[in-house]
């Protein structure tokens, strides 16, 4: 018996911005019908994407769905479980964000999990664009299309809905490689795990990228295209330092333009209404002898610190946090939160992979815990938001590493990201 996926459509009007729903029910006689083999096609606007992976929502194997959406936010609902199977499902958005881990169906039994994708594209206004990278080009994360990955170690999802959600607070967060969406294994970020922990009240729109600066992100038209969707009462993250270091040009320095480029931030995000926090750098897996980590970061973090003072910022200390972290860890121990894996690990990984700048994705939901814990150590009001199973962390007492469960999306990268 073929597995169908039917899909309603609202429209709001002519002139007016198109609002759809789909939902995997064959039983729902007013909506369009969907077989298997019914791909994305841009002129339809939705079906299934990434198609080399085969779409099997009944055999259990991982599938994307896509649907051409304009900019916003987008409440999503899905229907995990299966009549005919036991299922064990991850859910995964655009470049893949973490929006649900883990959810295990018995067979014949229904969850329901709704979150907030955060869609956009390069699009500023009128010819105006965003100065992506050629490596971003590929990114779901900047086209035109909302894309779903139903995953894990036996994906079972009977339903998807998709709505605006135009009545949510929104994070936006600047940064670089140490909070970019990754879009491959087993490269992974802060921010893209973020959005697993907010109920959906809450968006995360992640527009931090790999080698960027605080000067490099605006220069790119990254904070103006944030400007041009962000609403009073929204949050701009702020987080850099580990590539404005590497600047030697004229006038460069901490205390200079870099507490200079900060200082616009805040000034951009107080000017919309938005609230902003910065996030001080994650430490680099930099030991000594004595097996502590040393500041590879120079005065960096200390001129955050005191922009924010002097501004009325509140900071959330990553910095500080991620030292206890890799401490506690170890030096050997701590490789296991970074890319560090031998040759063969991944399919087609050739050569040994070693890297104590950019984290694996167990490193980055621990850190994410660590941005969750600031939140409330701040006493944020969007930490309202943070879902009830998060019940604090502390550095000091990381989640064991051999119990974390991750199960890979299906795309590998051996090219190391952008900035050290």
């Amino acid at each position: 018996m073929n597995h169908i996926l039917t899909a309603s459509l609202a429209w709001l009007s002519a002139m007016s911005l198109m609002a759809q729903s789909f939902t995997f029910d064959g039983a729902d006689k007013s909506a369009i019908r969907i077989g298997p083999s019914d791909t994305y096609d841009a002129t339809r606007g939705y079906g299934y994407d990434m198609t080399s992976l085969a779409p099997a929502p009944v055999s259990g194997k991982p599938f994307f769905f896509s649907v051409a959406v304009p900019d916003g936010n987008y409440r999503v609902t899905l229907t995990l479980g299966s009549k005919q199977r036991r299922g064990n499902t991850t859910v995964r958005a655009e470049s893949r964000r973490l929006m649900a881990e883990n959810i295990v169906t018995n067979k014949g039994e229904t969850k329901t999990v709704t979150f907030v994708v955060n869609k956009r594209n390069t699009i500023i206004g009128g010819t105006e664009r965003v100065k992506i990278k050629d490596r971003e080009r590929t990114k779901l994360n900047w086209d035109d299309k909302l894309t779903i990955e139903i995953g894990g170690e036996a994906p079972a999802c009977g339903a998807i809905k998709i709505e605006p959600a135009d009545d949510v607070t929104t994070l936006w967060l600047c940064g670089n490689s140490t909070v970019v969406d990754q879009d491959y294994e087993p490269w992974a970020s802060w921010g893209q795990m973020l959005p697993r922990w907010m109920d959906d009240g809450v968006a995360v729109a992640n527009y931090a990228e790999s080698g960027e600066t605080a000067a490099s992100f605006m220069a790119a038209g990254r904070l103006k295209k944030i400007l041009s969707l962000a609403k009073s009462g929204d949050y701009l993250f702020v987080e850099f330092g580990h590539n404005d270091q590497k600047q030697k040009t004229p006038g460069s320095g901490a205390y200079y333009n870099f507490a200079t480029n900060l200082k616009q931030f805040i000034d951009e995000a107080r000017a919309k209404g938005m609230t902003p926090i910065f996030v001080t750098p994650t430490q680099r897996r930099t030991f000594d002898s004595s097996g502590h980590i040393t500041e590879s970061h120079g005065d960096y973090p200390d001129a955050m610190r005191w922009v924010a003072m002097r501004e009325g910022v509140k900071v959330i200390e990553v910095h500080d946090m991620t030292r206890t972290f890799y401490e506690t860890m170890g030096n050997e121990g701590s490789k296991r939160a970074f890319v560090h894996y031998p040759a063969n690990t991944f399919p087609g990984q050739q050569s040994a992979l070693a890297d104590n700048t950019h984290f694996n994705p167990y490193g980055a939901y621990e850190i994410a815990k660590m941005v969750l814990q600031g939140m409330r150590d701040l006493n944020l009001p969007v930490a309202s938001h943070i879902k009830p199973e998060f019940t604090g962390f502390d550095p000091s007492r990381p989640d064991p590493v051999d119990t974390f469960r991750w199960y890979d999306s299906p795309f590998f990268e051996a090219l190391k990201p952008d900035g050290n």
